[in-house]
């Protein structure tokens, strides 16, 4: 059974029709990659799913049950975290205060501290950095930021949108690595990427969205395969 299942999914912004009936589904273990050009309907997917837009149609089910209409907080507290495009962190918070926000839906608070640990073992520079102010910090802390916070959530399916947005080829690669642990020790993936090269290589399975309908799908080696695919968005 499929952790995420997206059934015919519609999203309008008005009278415009963002996301045009859209499929999909993401299996327990697997890293998953939404990939499409600028305006094709990536993040509007990831937020609607998360509860952050109002669906015109469709179903979303998560672990066999229906989260269609499930308010976002709800949705935290049963196992999916996004961390959105852009970061989104506390910018006047030090970076253990927005370690403590993530945790806020954790009903069982005795095992923080080890939590905050397993982060900051994963993430050595933020524990560097652990009273620093985050809005301080460099475009790569704060991804590792906002994927730290949100793992302090203990989510089973982390979403992650644009994580190597704005970011050096060597912090790229970092960031790539980081999902690939993350996913290694336990967690399903949903990535939305404008880097397809590098999220094919890491995928089990992927989606590619024009204009809100998904037109191709398949593994992430038959996709970064397609002679489509690859005129598109791999540069030839």
């Amino acid at each position: 059974m499929a952790l995420l299942e997206v059934k015919n999914l519609e999203v309008y912004y008005g009278v415009i029709c963002a996301l045009k009936g859209i499929s999909f589904e993401v299996n327990r273990g697997e890293i998953v990659t939404l990939i499409g050009a600028n305006g094709a309907g990536k993040t509007t997917t990831m937020q609607s799913v998360v509860g952050l837009i109002p669906k015109r149609g469709g179903q979303v089910l998560y672990n066999g049950k229906e989260i269609t209409h499930t308010p976002c907080h709800k949705i935290v507290r049963l196992g999916m975290t996004q961390v959105p495009e852009g970061r989104r962190i506390f910018q006047e918070l030090t970076v253990y205060e927005n370690l403590l926000m993530g945790a806020y839906s954790v009903k069982d608070s005795s095992g923080f501290k080890n939590d905050i640990e397993a982060v900051y073992t994963r993430f050595p520079r933020l524990a560097e950095r652990r009273n620093q102010i985050a809005g301080t910090l460099s475009g790569g802390e704060q991804q590792m930021l906002a994927m730290g916070r949100a793992l302090m959530s203990h989510p089973d399916l982390l979403m992650l949108d644009e994580p190597s947005m704005g970011l050096s080829p060597l912090l790229v690669d970092q960031v790539f690595e980081i999902i690939k642990d993350i996913n290694r020790d336990g967690t399903t993936i949903l990535l939305v990427e404008q880097n397809a090269g590098k999220s094919l290589a890491i995928s089990d399975r992927a989606y590619v969205l024009e204009n809100g309908r998904i037109v191709l799908s398949g593994t992430g080696k038959e996709l970064s395969e397609s002679e489509m695919v690859r005129k598109a968005y791999l540069g030839g």
